[in-house]
């Protein structure tokens, strides 16, 4: 590990070097590329020379405690600063070891999301609608940007389905734990009894995919343009701006009708279809890989229930990590970070013991 971090900190002063030039600063292609990664080595390097400086520390302790200093008080000094060094030491080398873990290389893409209302009816459209309002309030607290790509509303202000994008940088790795089934338990507002429904949605975080990574190939899509139709049948256009994309060899079908132009209807379609095939792709190889070796906080799988928010109780729990937290009203709020940290902490726990059992095998 340590002739790894050593090779990693070289590169590290390389790159800084090189950020100085003039000849760089220049090459914006240049510059960007080399930029990503001094980011990407900054906190490894930087956590580090930490434990380079505790070890220092730690091995002037050894040394003073070593020499059999008559004063006791320079002793008692120097045995407390050894313990409180070598306490730090290790835990510096377990940081380490999760900095060292593989990383996602789609943790630094934008995302597509898209919401639909499961069992339940308009509640179900309802709370998709709640679900889309957190994320996009999480994105506006990062500094992140959305856009609406398609959206089937309902009479009430939910949604059937909705799709939008959120671009920033990281935009991957927060949200890519969300995949999945989430289940609501609440009073909807056309009960007249007061009982307790429960419904769901499924989201599902997809990577946006671009046409480099992606060849489509133009003779495997059968493209039909309609008209567009809002919530209750009523009409957004008279021209046929809508466009439904089928991709023959896999069967999937997408549907853009929120733009008044057909281009950015199909552009839209287009994105869209990419990243569901981009996913496709992900999945198949995944299914490749060992049972054991996916992720330990859940498989991204979209049948998978993974989340329950109850709003009597002011009560989310996360099912893959038993978590539990009675601040609802704030989640909802677009305060995902505790959820989604906790998240992380859990997938490289699990990731890490993996590791370390391939080690000792």
């Amino acid at each position: 590990m340590f002739e790894k971090l050593q090779i990693m900190e070289q590169k590290f002063e390389e790159i800084s070097q090189r950020l100085s030039d003039p000849a760089v600063t220049t090459d914006i292609a240049v510059y960007t590329q080399l930029m990503k990664e001094y980011k990407n080595l900054e906190p490894i390097v930087q956590k580090y020379r930490a434990y380079k400086r505790s070890a220092q520390s730690m091995q002037e302790a050894r040394e003073l405690l070593d020499a059999g200093s008559e004063d006791p008080e320079l002793r008692e000094m120097a045995q407390a600063e050894f313990e409180t060094e070598k306490e730090q030491l290790a835990e510096y080398a377990e940081q380490l070891k999760i900095l060292l873990l593989p990383k996602d290389p789609n943790d630094d893409r934008n995302v597509i999301i898209e919401i639909r209302g499961g069992a339940g009816g308009e509640e179900a459209a309802l709370f998709a609608n709640s679900l889309y309002r957190m994320y996009t309030m999480y994105a506006e607290s990062r500094g992140w940007k959305q856009e609406v790509l398609s959206a089937n509303p309902t009479e009430l202000g939910g949604f059937k389905e909705i799709s939008f994008s959120i671009t920033g940088e990281g935009a991957y790795s927060r949200l890519k734990y969300e995949s999945g089934v989430h289940r609501v338990q609440r009073v909807p507002e056309t009960e007249s009894q007061g009982r307790i429904h429960t419904s769901t949605v499924t989201v599902a975080v997809l990577v946006e995919a671009d046409e480099v990574e992606l060849a489509i190939n133009p003779t495997d899509l059968k493209i039909d343009v309609f008209r567009s139709s809002g919530a209750g049948g009523q009409h957004i256009n008279k021209t046929e701006s809508a466009v439904r994309i089928t991709h023959l060899p896999t069967g999937l079908v997408v549907e853009c009708q929120d733009e008044r132009s057909q281009f950015k209807n199909k552009d839209r379609a287009m994105m869209i279809l990419r990243s569901r095939l981009y996913e496709r792709m992900q999945q198949e190889q995944q299914d490749k890989i060992a049972s054991q070796r996916r992720m330990q906080v859940g498989t991204g799988d979209r049948s998978e229930r993974i989340r329950t928010y109850n709003f009597p109780q002011g009560r989310l729990t996360d099912h893959r990590i038993g978590l539990t937290i009675y601040r609802l009203e704030d989640v909802m709020n677009g305060n995902l970070d505790e959820v989604l940290d906790a998240l992380a902490t859990a997938d490289q726990a699990a990731k890490l013991a993996m590791q370390q059992a391939e080690g000792e095998a």
